[in-house]
């Protein structure tokens, strides 16, 4: 089942169908009982939405990022930031208990399907960073998968790790959709994270990876970042895979 959020209300597609969700968006996807909420008879069946009509997939919660996650990313931080000194801190972060997560994004610094993304006006060397993003409940309940794009100023986290929430955290920072992927599963450890990139409609980089490649189990990440969250917290749209980097 996947969820898509319109301007006027939330769709699901399932067997090929689409259907109406009347629900407020915000009670949807703090439901821990989503996967099997949707799965209940529904009645209003409607017709394929445009792509120009589909938004982000998120209402009033948080999205939060998890770093250093694969090797290769592990070793592209600590190259970078080793003229300031602090390439250590990379290599410590991937092999200790604790992850590295951070604050990414409220939701209108988030941008939907064929919107577009930003670059600080300061950085000399921006990327994008294709993600597996994961819908976490309130209680801390895996409950969907979408896509993310974590956009980076590289030459800002490399100058120094302390300047992380600049080049992380500006307007149109964040990408997610199309939809959410409505399921609570484990996807399997062969799923495949691949970018494009396209100028004037010739594509200047390609990559992919796959999520065998991923240091932190998504679990592992989920329980962390749901420490001391609060009876109040938001759902979470959490971008746990890192960076496919185009340098």
């Amino acid at each position: 089942m996947k969820l898509y959020k319109t301007r006027s209300v939330a769709l699901l597609e399932h067997d090929d169908r689409w259907y109406s969700v009347d629900d407020d968006w915000d009670d949807l996807v703090t439901r821990d009982d989503l996967e099997s909420f949707l799965q209940n008879p529904i009645s209003k069946s409607v017709v394929a939405p445009s792509s120009d009509s589909l938004l982000a997939p998120i209402g009033s919660q948080e999205v939060w990022a998890a770093g250093v996650t694969y090797i290769r990313s592990r070793d592209a931080r600590i190259q970078e930031s080793e003229s300031a000194g602090g390439g250590d801190f990379y290599d410590r972060v991937y092999d200790a208990e604790r992850p590295e997560l951070f604050f990414k994004a409220t939701p209108h610094r988030v941008v939907g399907p064929g919107s577009k993304v930003a670059i600080r006006n300061d950085a000399k060397w921006s990327v994008p960073e294709p993600e597996l993003a994961l819908l976490i409940s309130p209680n801390g309940k895996l409950l969907g998968y979408t896509i993310g794009n974590d956009m980076s100023s590289r030459d800002i986290e490399g100058e120094n790790p302390l300047y992380l929430p600049q080049a992380k955290v500006y307007d149109r920072s964040c990408a997610l959709g199309p939809c959410i992927l409505v399921s609570s599963d484990p996807v399997p450890r062969s799923t495949e994270i691949s970018i494009d990139i396209q100028r004037q409609t010739q594509t200047v980089f390609k990559g992919s990876t796959t999520l065998n490649s991923l240091k932190r189990d998504p679990a592992t990440l989920i329980e962390y970042l749901s420490v001391d969250a609060g009876p109040r917290a938001s759902a979470r749209h959490y971008v746990c895979a890192s960076l496919l980097s185009t340098d």
